[in-house]
């Protein structure tokens, strides 16, 4: 459950008008240390590489969303790391925590002037709610009667505005059976929520590793790769996949539009 504070909207003003510029990403992985590698991914470089790469290629960037797996370990550490890495890179982030992830330690260590713990945020025409999909010790996740009633609250408070709604785990099945069994428990619940209000523009997620994107219901459901490693499409036992690590990119416009385009980063190797 998030910390009620963490509800209250943080208002941003977009660099233009037209179009609000988002960039995710999603499923770091950082370790304590700097040498520590998951599947052969140093995740440290792949993150570096990720997080230049959207920044010089994403002109005038409004918010970065990191959507959880920020750290592999959950350790101080890690989130030491990413807290001075995000300052550096200097645009508004924020974040929601994986199934990886530790709360406290995030709470308590991902901390600098462009990091922000809100989990409501308005900006131009629209609104983005960030959802904790995460259940303690569990691998799989579940959006709670108390995330569904403050995204209830969050979406009846300002109608008006277009909405894009996070979450770290998938609201969809992404194809991979493994995968899916560690998927999002009780997403049915989710997406009646969703059904009631006819602001929702656009779901997004992490966890899967894997670039998908669908319209259902005039709704766009987005999933974005890893900064690291990627796991094998439409496979039915765990497999790695072969694409290169990525972020997404997105463009929200006045009239409820958007425009989305995942980026891969080329040349990385594994160590």
């Amino acid at each position: 459950m998030n910390d009620t504070t963490e509800e209250q909207p943080h208002q941003l003003t977009a660099a233009e008008p037209a179009a609000v510029r988002v960039v995710q990403i999603t499923d770091c992985h950082i370790f304590a240390t700097e040498e520590e590698c998951l599947q052969g991914w140093n995740t440290r470089q792949s993150f570096t590489a990720v997080s230049n790469a959207a920044i010089e290629h994403s002109a005038r960037l409004d918010l970065l969303l990191a959507t959880g797996d920020l750290s592999q370990d959950g350790t101080g550490a890690s989130y030491d790391y990413l807290a001075q890495r995000f300052d550096d890179i200097g645009v508004p982030s924020f974040w929601l925590p994986g199934n990886h992830d530790d709360i406290d330690a995030i709470r308590g260590h991902f901390k600098g002037k462009w990091i922000h713990a809100s989990k409501h945020v308005l900006i131009g025409g629209w609104q983005i709610v960030l959802l904790n999909s995460t259940i303690k010790g569990q691998v799989y996740g579940r959006v709670a009667t108390a995330q569904l009633e403050f995204l209830s609250r969050a979406l009846n408070a300002y109608p008006d505005r277009h909405a894009l709604v996070c979450l770290h785990h998938q609201a969809l099945d992404s194809g991979s059976e493994w995968l899916d069994l560690k998927g999002l428990k009780g997403s049915a619940q989710l997406r009646a929520q969703l059904a009631l209000h006819d602001n929702v523009r656009a779901v997004l997620w992490g966890h899967v590793h894997q670039e998908s994107d669908q319209i259902i219901d005039d709704i766009l459901w987005m999933s974005t790769p890893s900064s690291c490693v990627q796991f094998k499409p439409g496979s039915k036992e765990f497999a790695l996949g072969s694409e290169a690590p990525g972020y997404r990119h997105l463009r929200l416009y006045a009239d409820g539009k958007i425009e989305s385009a995942v980026h891969r980063v080329r040349g990385l190797e594994k160590t």
